[in-house]
């Protein structure tokens, strides 16, 4: 017994663990569930405390460069307090609820190119802990969907989405991340945009809507990018002409000559100097992933390229966690 216990503090013939989640996507928050799986080692071990995080790859700019990083953005204990016999099998079913600035990685069941997963830790007692990392996909809140409908119908066409490191100034944002959705210009807005970029700030009470034009420079300026924000309630999706809505959005955006301060369906907000978008905490950085996305009569929706985008996304998930997992955390 005592050799098993000093083989099991050396990784060898400890308890193992698997987490499985159930497959239907997660929403903003929603809930995320699953179970895991214990079987037991050689030798009877003490589980001090099973333990879930939610990891996400984010995009951190520094003065040595812009680089990929893991961020942990929520952590919850599902159990512990217990003895798992020698071989014994266990499982421990849970629950947790997401926070609702959690990204969004996929629309009408297509990837976006964003990475989130859930790391599973086994603290045991006398022995190295184990570990597990599974990927999970959240799709749009009624809202989002909404916006994005109305923008790919709009003529809006999808370029990128990613994880950026730092907060937007002037807003309720809870996460020490934000996502990008980057979109292409409708043919009518091509002479005065480059881009624009959608960002979704979920709370209980609603949405923060921020967008950001990259306008055109004309003869006699240059180039700008130009901001504002939109508050809504969730409850407005069935009774709201988002087409129309968002079109008022983006017009009264590309007027702008700076930061416009912007009047929502529900809400009065402000921004500083134009280009000020980030606090001290993050910098702006480049395009994500670069997952093709066709406009269409439905709204923005996936398109492949040469069928390779699925296969593509999958392969980068598994290869991001196990990269991950080998060379050790480096937490944004």
């Amino acid at each position: 017994m005592v050799f098993k216990r000093l083989l099991g503090s050396m990784g060898v013939g400890g308890p193992t663990v698997d987490t499985v989640l159930d497959p239907v996507s997660a929403v903003p928050g929603g809930s995320l569930s699953g179970e895991v799986r214990l079987t037991g080692g050689r030798a009877d071990f003490d589980i001090e405390r099973i333990t879930l995080e939610l990891v996400a790859r984010v995009e951190a700019e520094t003065e040595h460069g812009e680089h990929d990083g893991v961020a942990v953005f929520e952590r919850f204990t599902v159990d512990g307090g217990f003895r798992l016999h020698e071989g014994e099998q266990r499982t421990v079913p849970f629950a947790v609820s997401l926070p609702w600035e959690t990204p969004i990685s996929e629309l009408h069941g297509q990837a976006l190119g964003i990475v989130l997963g859930v790391r599973t830790e086994l603290g045991v007692a006398g022995a190295k802990d184990k570990g597990d990392l599974d990927a999970f996909a959240v799709r749009a809140l009624p809202v989002q969907e909404a916006v994005l409908e109305a923008l790919g119908q709009l003529g809006f066409g999808f370029k990128s989405a990613d994880l950026e490191f730092g907060r937007i100034a002037g807003t309720g944002q809870q996460l020490p991340f934000y996502q990008e959705i980057e979109l292409t210009p409708a043919p009518q807005y091509a002479h005065q945009v480059n881009e624009i970029e959608v960002t979704f700030l979920a709370s209980p009470a609603g949405m923060e809507i921020v967008l950001e034009a990259d306008k055109r420079g004309g003869r006699l300026s240059g180039g700008h990018d130009v901001l504002a924000r939109y508050t809504v309630h969730h409850d407005q999706t069935d009774h709201t002409n988002w087409n129309a809505e968002v079109d008022g959005w983006i017009r009264a955006l590309l007027e702008a000559h700076g930061v416009r301060t912007a009047n929502g369906a529900h809400g009065h907000d402000s921004y500083g100097h134009a280009g000020d978008k980030h606090d001290h905490a993050g910098h702006r950085s480049g395009p994500g992933m670069g997952t093709v996305v066709a406009a269409g009569a439905a709204g923005l929706a996936v398109g492949v390229v040469g069928g390779m985008v699925a296969a593509e996304v999958v392969d980068e998930v598994g290869d991001f966690f196990e990269g991950d997992e080998d060379e050790g955390d480096d937490e944004a």
